[in-house]
């Protein structure tokens, strides 16, 4: 009778033993592989490593040195910064899933719009294609970078805007950095989306743009997309700046919760982020040239 029991002990404990370790990342309260925390890899230094694709999907193909490729590899602070202002202070919401290691200025200038304007510019800069580096101030003038690489400065003096000889050529960082800034303070959401074109969702792409064009308005670009091959579904990640001049951050995707924040172009009429929401109709392309 002892050997029965002490024999049922040993049945019940080893039943115990393999419950507890088949979860294959160890410990009954570790996440399951298709649970969503299981999307951010807190390790990842880019937005591809940082952030997984859920079960099904894949990444698209983009060229090499193509815009997509440049954003999707863009460099993030480590897990759990948190947003901060231009003046240093720490934005009081907790919108975002990951912040980019991109410098924002000391000044009140890189919002929403310029946080698009700054990435692609920094792309063509580091690409050397420095006639395609051009923006619109709100009232129409075309600030091309070529020209203010002559040494020309913009002065600004009430509507009227003109080009003014100022220095000599030179197409250092420092002087590129200059011109963002000056971009910044006379371009918008309203001047940028005059220049973007519109594409329908259902043909998004990465670097692609929502963008609500006003004052205020507001924008958040595309930094990387994800589709499923068998039903034909894309998924994206936006990141935004915002008012005050602030970090650009990936955001949140509220509809998901924490640890996922991929969006479905099957998001109905709205796309509701955690600080504005677009319609369908409002998502837009860079052109090139």
């Amino acid at each position: 009778m002892k050997k029965i029991i002490i024999l049922l002990m040993a049945m019940l404990l080893t039943a115990c033993s393999a419950n507890t370790n088949s979860n294959p990342r160890n410990g009954s309260n570790a996440p399951a592989k298709n649970e969503t925390v299981y999307l951010i890899n807190e390790s990842g230094r880019t937005v591809q490593e940082r952030i997984r694709v859920p079960e099904g999907f894949e990444r698209v193909a983009v060229p090499e040195g193509s815009f997509g490729e440049y954003l999707r590899n863009l460099p993030l602070k480590p897990h759990g910064s948190k947003v901060k202002y231009y003046n240093g202070v720490t934005k009081p919401r907790d919108v975002h899933e990951a912040v980019l290691d991109i410098d924002v200025g000391d000044r009140d200038l890189q919002q929403c719009a310029d946080a698009v304007i700054r990435l692609r510019a920094e792309y063509l800069y580091r690409k050397g294609e420095y006639d395609k580096i051009h923006f619109n101030f709100t009232n129409g003038f075309r600030a091309d970078y070529t020209t203010w690489m002559k040494g020309y400065r913009i002065k600004v003096e009430g509507n009227k805007v003109y080009w003014v000889k100022r220095v000599e050529y030179s197409n250092d960082y420092a002087g590129f950095r200059k011109y963002l800034d000056t971009v910044f303070a006379y371009a918008g959401t309203l001047s940028l989306s005059k220049e973007l074109k519109k594409v329908p969702v259902e043909d998004l792409q990465i670097g692609d743009v929502f963008i609500e064009g006003g004052t205020p308005g507001h924008c958040a670009i595309v930094l990387d997309v994800a589709e499923n091959k068998a039903t034909g579904e894309k998924i994206f990640i936006l990141a935004q700046g915002y008012m005050p001049a602030q970090d650009i951050h990936i955001l949140k995707n509220p509809a998901n919760g924490e640890g996922n924040p991929w969006y479905t172009i099957n998001f109905g009429e709205r796309l509701r982020t955690p600080e504005w929401e677009f319609t369908r109709d409002q998502l837009a392309r860079f052109e090139e040239g």
